[in-house]
């Protein structure tokens, strides 16, 4: 804990937190699903939480304040949303895995400074700087150049999903979702470079090369920082737990954490 954060501590926030739980526990690690601006945790709960438990992890989601059924935080910053995420962390059985969409990524690669995480897997991240702003400026302005103003940050359904999932689909999780605080949006204008994980733990990053959101270059340097390269899939859009073929990323990640030595099975 900084000197600062003792001084200046973050308000504490109701906050809304989903959960599928294996009959059998195994001594696997949890997976804390972090959603990106926007969403809630009803985004995984949809397909993911289920599907994760379903292979022996238990599964959590975590409502950022001001999002989901989260308590309302029209003036959350950036480093509230890492608050809320460190806290649901610490509260579970073990040390989990923190897995972040979108700019729920950001999230999570300042949470790993102050939470030793098993291990992270950043989905379609959104990072944040100007290269991704002019990225989402050229592709969608009349839904981006609000969000610089303090609006909210809109997104059609078919820049979040393929053309495989049904248009009533679609339409359907895109009126579900809301907006982030004007304070968080504006940081990822200029965001703050993530300080050190604390224990360097292994770090996965997957996204896809139709993703309307988020550029492959992005992909590229997402995964450079922690000294690796993106893992990819082809036909899915952004909200990758959503879309028709949803099952693929979230069994790469389960696969990957069953072989990844620092991130298995432990009773610890």
């Amino acid at each position: 804990m900084r000197s600062w954060e003792w001084a200046r501590p973050v308000r504490p926030a109701r906050r809304e937190v989903l959960a599928a739980v294996p009959e059998l526990d195994e001594g696997r690690p949890p997976l804390l699903f972090v959603p990106g601006f926007g969403h809630g945790a009803w985004a995984f709960a949809e397909h993911w939480l289920g599907h994760t438990s379903g292979r022996g992890f238990p599964a959590y989601a975590v409502s950022l304040r001001g999002h989901g059924d989260s308590e309302p935080a029209p003036d959350a910053t950036l480093r509230a949303y890492v608050h809320d995420v460190v806290q649901v962390a610490a509260d579970l059985p073990r040390r989990a895995v923190l897995v972040g969409h979108g700019a729920g990524a950001l999230v999570v690669a300042h949470a790993l400074a102050r939470y030793p995480a098993r291990a992270a897997v950043l989905v379609a991240p959104v990072l944040g700087g100007w290269p991704t702003f002019g990225a989402a400026l050229r592709r969608n302005p009349a839904g981006t150049l609000p969000a610089v103003f303090g609006g909210r940050l809109r997104l059609a359904p078919r820049q979040l999903f393929s053309r495989e999932l049904p248009d009533a689909d679609a339409r359907r999780y895109a009126a579900r979702l809301g907006g982030a605080s004007r304070r968080a949006q504006w940081a990822l204008l200029n965001p703050d470079e993530p300080e050190a994980a604390v224990g360097r733990p292994p770090v996965l990053v997957l996204g896809s090369p139709d993703d309307r959101v988020v550029p492959v270059s992005a992909l590229n340097r997402a995964a450079r920082r922690y000294e690796s390269a993106p893992l990819l899939f082809p036909g899915l859009g952004h909200d990758m737990m959503l879309d028709a073929r949803w099952r693929e990323p979230v069994d790469a990640i389960l696969d990957w954490l069953e072989k990844e030595p620092a991130a298995g099975p432990s009773r610890a």
